[in-house]
Order: structure tokens, then C-alpha cells, then sequence
């Protein structure tokens, strides 16, 4: 077995996409261009101190100690839950992770008489979920929806019921998904499922940063809508808004919600908390926007063409320039870290660059500056 992991190990190297995680020092100083923390919030000690306030020794829960239908720590997440719920006019169910919850609520369906089809850059827990699921499946290309049409249609005469998933902001190009078109093809093909991952849009996109889906006029025809904690929230676990049909399935059905011990109470306590105040920062969301309007700019010298919003790439053609990019604007005090094969198809390699509303004009200064001398340099 040490035979065959060494020859994995060696291949992956030598095609220049071996991984390691950095240690804190490497990655704590200078300005970070590669954080989720969308908001800013989690670079917020004003808001931790104002949170802290109300922490006493009755409240500090720091573990569930058992899964949710067996643990007796509820309050917490009965909060959250309702705000959630509130806020979106449905049910909501809160899960350890985003990986939790796709993986949880797609295999959730592994009894039904289902085929699944899913946007071909969907992202990895997805595609996990629906592997766990056992679910025949297609892919159509990405943000094709003629594909996804004649997936559909075909799949529809064969007597299959229809699960269509997407995103809605994408996590590797920033580019964004027609709920509106989706939520057409759902409506072509009766008791179809329609399942929106919102994960790079909540806190960031839609009225009081609620996502894409909420800002369509469709949003009534998406039946499952994941969002997550750990990115704009700057806390840890996922949630899924769905109907109170659906949500006693997935009690019942969700494997990744019925096995797992459930994060800590104070953590729900800590995302309830900072999720109500995302919903009043309009302002971050517009400075955001405007940092995404001047990145694209910046990029575009270097031969970027993505989305001008807060998830930006820069495509190096190969994983061994996308560290060389990465390692000569850690040298000048940025952080932008590579993006390499598995986690986008090959030949794709890129810099992705992710923004923050902690960020100033003066930060977008800086990397401008610093791509300019390192693509100067290259070029002499």
C-alpha cells in the first residue's frame, strides 16, 4: 500500500498540483485577496466584543454532544432556524457543514424514482452527494440551458421525476446562474425539483444579501435553497430553505443530519447573531460591488475576463504558473492563492481572486501595482 500511495503522491507532484496546508504564519500577514469572508465580518472585532456581551457561563455551550434529533441543546438552533425562516418566508434546516447539507440533501433522494441533473461546474459536494445518492444523472454544460432542455425532456419521456441543479454564483468564476430560465425548464416538466446552491451568494447578492433566488421573480419554483454560514456569515455550518414538506423528509432522510453530532450551540447562537446584521449591510454590499467593478479592470491588463463581481479568475495555463503568479504576490504582501486540477478541469489552472468588503481602494492599488511588476518582469 506505501508502494502505491508514494506513486500517487509522486504523480501528483510531477503534474504540479500537489497540495499542503499552510501554516498561519505563511498566510496571516499582508493584504488577503483569497478569503469567503465577503462582508468583512469575521475581520470585525467590534462585532465578537458586542456578541461576547451576552455570553455568560449559562450560555456558553460549546458542544451539542449528540446529533440533533438527540440532543437536548435545541434552543439555539430553534432560533436560528426561525430567523432563517423569517427571512425568507419558509422552513429552514440548519447542517454542520455545506458539505453536509449537499451531500444530506441529495442522497436524502436515493429512494426515489429520480434523475438528476446537475450544471457541469457544480461544486464537488454536489456531485458527492449525488454519487452517495445512487441516482442515474446527466450534466449539462455550464449555463447551457438548451442542454439542460433536451436532458430534461429526454429524461422526462423515460418517466423519470426531475432534479435540476445549479448555483447560483459560481465559486470558481464568479459567474452567475439564470434562476429565472432554470425555474422556465422546472415549470416545462411537472413535479420537477428545482435546487439553487446559494453559497457564494448569501450575504453578498439579492435584497438584504438573501441571495439570487430571492431577487428573481422566480423564487417560488426553487424548492431547495442552500446557504452557507462559514463564507459572508463568517461563521461555520449550512442551511437549506425548503417547504415544511420537504423539511420533514430531509429529518428523516438526510443521513449527513441524522449521524452527526451537531456543531455547538453557541456557534447557531454566533450565526443567528451576525446573519441578522448582514441582512441591514446594504452599504458593505455596495463598496463590495464597486471593488468587483475595479478588479475586473485591473484583470482585464493581464488578460482576465470574468464576472466583475467579488469571485474574480485569472487563468495561467498550467498549475506551475499559478503558483509562480501566487508565490511572487506573496512576496509583495498579497495573498492570492493558486487554484489547481482536481478542483477546476484541467487546463483551467488560475489565481482566484476573492474579495472582501474589509478591503480599500488602496488594497485594489496595491495589487494592481504588484501584477504590473511581475508581468513586466516576465515579459523582459
Amino acid at each position: 500500500m506505501n508502494r502505491i500511495i508514494d506513486t500517487a503522491l509522486s504523480a501528483i507532484s510531477a503534474a504540479g498540483n500537489l497540495r499542503r496546508i499552510p501554516r498561519h504564519e505563511e498566510l496571516s500577514q499582508g493584504i488577503d485577496f483569497s478569503s469567503n469572508d465577503y462582508l468583512g465580518l469575521a475581520a470585525r472585532s467590534d462585532i465578537r466584543d458586542a456578541f461576547l456581551e451576552n455570553i455568560t457561563v449559562d450560555n456558553f455551550e460549546m458542544s451539542s454532544s449528540a446529533s440533533r434529533l438527540l440532543s437536548r441543546r435545541q434552543n439555539d438552533f430553534d432560533s436560528l432556524e426561525d430567523t432563517l425562516s423569517d427571512a425568507y418566508g419558509r422552513q429552514a434546516l440548519v447542517f454542520n457543514s455545506g458539505y453536509h447539507a449537499n451531500t444530506g440533501l441529495i442522497g436524502a433522494f436515493a429512494s426515489t424514482k429520480a434523475f438528476v441533473i446537475a450544471d457541469k461546474l457544480v461544486h464537488a459536494s454536489i456531485i458527492d452527494g449525488i454519487k452517495l445518492s445512487g441516482l442515474p444523472f446527466a450534466r449539462f454544460r455550464h449555463n447551457a440551458l438548451s442542454h439542460l432542455d433536451r436532458l430534461a425532456g429526454k429524461a422526462y419521456v423515460e418517466g423519470y421525476s426531475l432534479i435540476i441543479i445549479a448555483e447560483s454564483v459560481y465559486s470558481m468564476d464568479g459567474d452567475k446562474a439564470d434562476i429565472d430560465g432554470l425555474a422556465e425548464i422546472k415549470r416545462r416538466y411537472p413535479g420537477t425539483l428545482l435546487y439553487i446552491d446559494e453559497a457564494h451568494a448569501v450575504g453578498v447578492e439579492g435584497p438584504a444579501g438573501l441571495g439570487l433566488c430571492k431577487a428573481s421573480g422566480s423564487f417560488g419554483d426553487v424548492d431547495i435553497i442552500v446557504g452557507t454560514l462559514g463564507k459572508a456569515l463568517a461563521s461555520t455550518g449550512a442551511y437549506a430553505i425548503l417547504s415544511r414538506q420537504l423539511r420533514k423528509f430531509m429529518v428523516n432522510k438526510s443521513r449527513s443530519l441524522i449521524f452527526s453530532t451537531a456543531i455547538p450551540p453557541l456557534c447557531a447562537r454566533w450565526s443567528e447573531y451576525v446573519f441578522r446584521l448582514s441582512l441591514e449591510m446594504d452599504t458593505e454590499r455596495k463598496h463590495l460591488h464597486k471593488l468587483g467593478h475595479i478588479l475586473a479592470q485591473t484583470l482585464s491588463k493581464y488578460g482576465g475576463a470574468g464576472a466583475d463581481g467579488h469571485i474574480q479568475p485569472l487563468l495561467t495555463g498550467s498549475p506551475q504558473r499559478a503558483v509562480e503568479l501566487s508565490m511572487a504576490l506573496t512576496e509583495k504582501g498579497l495573498t492570492v492563492l493558486p487554484i489547481r486540477t482536481p478542483t477546476v478541469p484541467p487546463g483551467t489552472d488560475r489565481l482566484r481572486f476573492s474579495l472582501s468588503a474589509a478591503l480599500s481602494l488602496d488594497d485594489m492599488a496595491c495589487l494592481d501595482n504588484a501584477l504590473c511588476e511581475i508581468f513586466t518582469k516576465t515579459k523582459s
